[in-house]
C-alpha cells in the first residue's frame, strides 16, 4: 500500500552545505544496523534516484517535460526549491518515473552510484537543462542536489 508522502510524521530535518555532506549521511545510513524507511522507496532506490539527476546534469537528459512547465513554471518555482528546499508528496508524470526511480537496487548499489555521480562533480560540471525548470547553471545545480537529498534522505530514519 502506497504511503502518501505529503504527511508522514517522524522524517529527519536535515541541511547540507556540500553533496560530500549527503553522500557521508548515506553512508552512515548504509552501514546503520537498522534504518526504518517512513516512504514508499527503498534507501537503495533512493540512493540511486539521488544519483540519476546528478548524471544527467552532467551528460545531459533523455526526458523532458511539457513545454510550459519548462519555460513558465519551472523557472518561478526554481528559487522557492533553490533557498527553502522541495516539499514531499510532488507526483511525478507516470512515463519519468520508471527512468528516475529503478525498482530493484540495494543499498549498497545504490550507494555506490550516488558516490560515483558526486566524485564525478570533482572534475566536471552540471550544466544541462533541467527537465522541468530548463537552464540551470552548475551552483543551482549542486544547491537542488543538496535540497533534493535533504528531502529523499529525510525519509530514512537509522536505529543505533
Amino acid at each position: 500500500m502506497s504511503v502518501n508522502t505529503k504527511s508522514v510524521q517522524g522524517r529527519r530535518k536535515l541541511s547540507f552545505e556540500s553533496l560530500d555532506e549527503a553522500v557521508a549521511d548515506a553512508e552512515r545510513l548504509v552501514a546503520s544496523p537498522r534504518v526504518t524507511m517512513l516512504g514508499n522507496l527503498s534507501l537503495g532506490q533512493i540512493l540511486a534516484h539521488l544519483a540519476i539527476p546528478i548524471n544527467g546534469a552532467i551528460d545531459g537528459f533523455d526526458i523532458k517535460g511539457p513545454w510550459i512547465i519548462r519555460t513558465l513554471l519551472g523557472p518561478r518555482i526554481k528559487s522557492s526549491i533553490l533557498n527553502k528546499g522541495m516539499s514531499p508528496g510532488a507526483k511525478l508524470p507516470k512515463k519519468f518515473h520508471a527512468e528516475l526511480f529503478p525498482r530493484r537496487v540495494s543499498a549498497e548499489q545504490g550507494l555506490e552510484m550516488y558516490r560515483k555521480a558526486v566524485a564525478r562533480l570533482k572534475t566536471e560540471r552540471m550544466t544541462a537543462d533541467h527537465p522541468f525548470m530548463g537552464p540551470m547553471c552548475h551552483e543551482d545545480w549542486d544547491r537542488l542536489s543538496r535540497r533534493h537529498a535533504e528531502l529523499h534522505l529525510s525519509f530514512a530514519v537509522p536505529h543505533e
